[in-house]
């Protein structure tokens, strides 16, 4: 689908700069591939093999596998602005909708606590940055996040209690802009 959004719909767009977006450039297609391939079993997925671990073994070899992802995105963060270099591809959007829950609900409700975004320097400003583009924050409702995943796991969560932290301020300034003024 995410695919498709580059070239199906552009009838329905108002502008030709929405016209012209793609999120999966030709020639960043490896690139774009490697970090999906990587992102997803470690990241995307690897928040919920160790959410919903039914033994210890299975939780205790999964939540080191988010960390590796998750310590493997800080280290391309801190040298690119995005994962495949200066230019937002798919690739940021599909790390995009994990990171924007992980301090809200993978850290308390799936015992993903080894660290929370926040400490990490160069991937908590990207998760801002993301949030902060046009249209993107509108997408993200905290409530509902949050409720849902606090509220539907019964098997996690016996009696729905929804907590009330952690304080997370996703429009303080990122600054990425300043640190790759070229991108």
């Amino acid at each position: 689908i995410l695919r498709m959004l580059s070239t199906e719909f552009n009838a329905c767009c108002e502008t030709d700069e929405q016209r012209k977006l793609n999120f999966y450039p030709e020639h960043l297609r490896g690139k774009i591939d490697e970090w999906n391939d990587f992102v997803y079993p470690h990241v995307n997925n690897g928040v919920y093999r160790a959410g919903f671990a039914t033994t210890q073994e299975a939780y205790d070899k999964a939540v080191p596998d988010v960390f590796k992802g998750l310590d493997k995105l800080e280290e391309q963060l801190s040298k690119n602005r995005y994962l495949c270099g200066n230019e937002f591809t798919e690739a940021d959007i599909r790390a995009f909708v994990t990171l924007v829950r992980f301090d809200m609900v993978y850290v308390g409700h799936f015992k993903c606590n080894l660290r929370r975004l926040i400490d990490y320097p160069n991937v908590w400003p990207y998760t801002r940055e993301l949030y902060q583009m046009a249209g993107v924050s509108e997408t993200v409702d905290r409530f509902h996040i949050e409720h849902h995943y606090q509220g539907s796991h019964r098997q996690i969560n016996p009696h729905s209690i929804v907590a009330i932290g952690p304080e997370l301020n996703l429009d303080e300034p990122h600054g990425r802009d300043k640190k790759f003024p070229n991108a």
